[in-house]
């Protein structure tokens, strides 16, 4: 029997009961635009038709889909590892020529307009024109127009901000106190120095203070010297005071002027070679010619140094002791350069020592030295404190606090935190939305109890990232990298 041919039409739904038939799930028909379509059926059983390559001049082509109807695309022909062709898809007639089809918008959601691309969902620097997935199954994120800000904003997927401990928090309108702090050590009061050193020449006939650290009071007895100038300048002043007293009752007033000259003259040599007032007042009374005499202390303190001993012979200008009255001491602390321009004199300054647990000192400074020292990039500070109980020592080593204001009025900061210094420049961390964060670069002002001034680049109320913001900003650069190697 001859077999009877077909309709086309009937041929056409054979082919459909064949292809669905076969377990693929999927038919064969046209759509609206009579171009032909292969079709499949979501999760739901309805069918749903994907444009295939119709007749010539039947409108663009946007990408190409697996021909089994997966998620794969691609915007270039290609074939599936069965060789077959991948399903051309077709702009619509008056769409947006985009460059992946853009996913359907929640419910009740404002539209977000056309797709520019996707990108990672890890935050990896690859981006696909064309939907697709990650190795690990995870669709790739689309891009819509307007959320792209261009490529300074660092994307980092949630999961990624949680693992590294990202912190933030707002700048702020805020009013910085600083507090100086550097190391000290106590030194004499330079004022409250005395040397004893003899104006004369002789010897150390009997030493009366031997000890150092002996402490003594202002004109007390050193020691007692002898010297033959000493004993000549009393013999003279002796001679002279006699001459005068001996002169005869109507003796003319120029000899008795001249008489008293050489009185006050024997005198004065004396009062110029250091000795004490005692030991004039007993010469100008009845006394004869003492053959020593003693040295006393200029001031009242403590001997830091002696360089004499009983019987030496000494020189004019030889310093014997050193004395130093303790009862005020400078704190000479070393301030880095950075922080000087927050010292002025006549602030408040607190110390404390380990040797002095528990206890604290406060002070005033009154002199910033006019220079650096060059090993270490610091300038001295003089600080003065009380010391009636003797209990700071000269060379004492302590930590220093100066409260330092350093700014009157309210200035815009962050924590330092913020901060990042590459020493060229100064970025911090924008967050510009979930899984977002800008790098600007910001002109600084003072720090203040770890906060530091933002002049420019940061407005109020913007958050900058506090904690994680080197790891995020050694991810960027690491993806930058990464990138600069991939294919156009």
């Amino acid at each position: 029997m001859t077999p009877r041919r077909l309709p086309v039409a009937a041929s056409l739904v054979a082919a459909s009961l064949v292809v669905a038939a076969g377990g693929g799930g999927y038919w064969l028909g046209r759509s609206g635009s009579d171009r032909p379509t292969i079709g499949g059926t979501d999760p739901a059983g309805t069918p749903v038709p994907h444009p295939v390559s119709g007749p010539a001049g039947g409108g663009t082509i946007a990408y190409y889909q697996d021909p089994t109807g997966k998620p794969d695309y691609s915007p270039t022909p290609r074939k599936d590892a069965e060789g077959r062709d991948f399903v051309a898809v077709y702009a619509d007639d008056g769409a947006q020529s985009v460059a992946a089809p853009a996913s359907p918008a929640p419910a009740g959601s404002a539209p977000r307009g056309r797709i520019l691309y996707y990108r990672n969902p890890m935050g990896l620097a690859d981006t696909s024109p064309v939907p697709k997935k990650d190795p690990m199954g995870m669709d790739y994120v689309p891009v819509y127009e307007g959320d792209d800000e261009g490529g300074s904003v660092i994307r980092i997927s949630p999961d990624r901000v949680q693992t590294l401990g990202v912190r933030t928090a707002p700048a702020e309108l805020r009013r910085l106190t600083h507090t100086v702090r550097a190391a000290g050590t106590v030194e004499v009061d330079e004022r409250r120095l005395k040397v004893v050193a003899p104006r004369f020449e002789g010897y150390v006939e009997r030493l009366l203070v031997d000890q150092t650290g002996q402490a003594v009071r202002r004109s007390q007895p050193l020691m007692d010297v002898y010297s033959p100038d000493l004993v000549l300048a009393q013999e003279e002043y002796l001679a002279a005071r006699g001459s005068l007293g001996s002169l005869p009752a109507d003796a003319s007033p120029e000899a008795r002027a001249a008489a008293r000259s050489l009185v006050d003259g024997a005198l004065q040599r004396l009062r110029n070679w250091g000795i004490d007032t005692a030991e004039l007042s007993r010469l100008m009374g009845k006394g004869g010619v003492a053959r020593t005499l003693a040295l006393t202390a200029p001031a009242g303190g403590v001997i830091l140094e002696k360089a004499v001993v009983q019987g030496q012979r000494f020189q004019p200008g030889d310093v014997l002791y050193r004395i130093a009255d303790l009862s005020d001491v400078w704190l000479i602390a070393e301030v880095s350069e950075q922080e000087l321009p927050f010292i002025h004199l006549g602030q408040t300054a607190r110390a404390a020592f380990q040797a002095l647990p528990g206890e604290s000192f406060t002070g005033t400074v009154t002199f910033i030295y006019p220079v650096l020292t060059a090993q270490t990039r610091t300038a001295r500070v003089r600080i003065e404190l009380a010391n009636r109980d003797l209990r700071l020592k000269p060379a004492l080593f302590g930590a220093v606090d100066i409260a330092a204001g350093a700014s009157s009025d309210e200035v815009l900061a962050v924590p330092e935190e913020a901060l990042l210094d590459s020493g060229t420049k100064r970025v911090v961390l924008v967050q510009r939305g979930e899984g977002r964060f800008e790098p600007r670069e910001v002109a600084t002002g003072a720090r203040a109890d770890g906060f530091v001034e933002i002049r420019q680049g940061v407005a109020a109320g913007e958050t900058v990232v506090t904690s994680a913001n080197f790891l995020i900003d050694a991810e960027s650069n690491l993806r930058a990298a990464l990138k600069g190697f991939q294919k156009p």
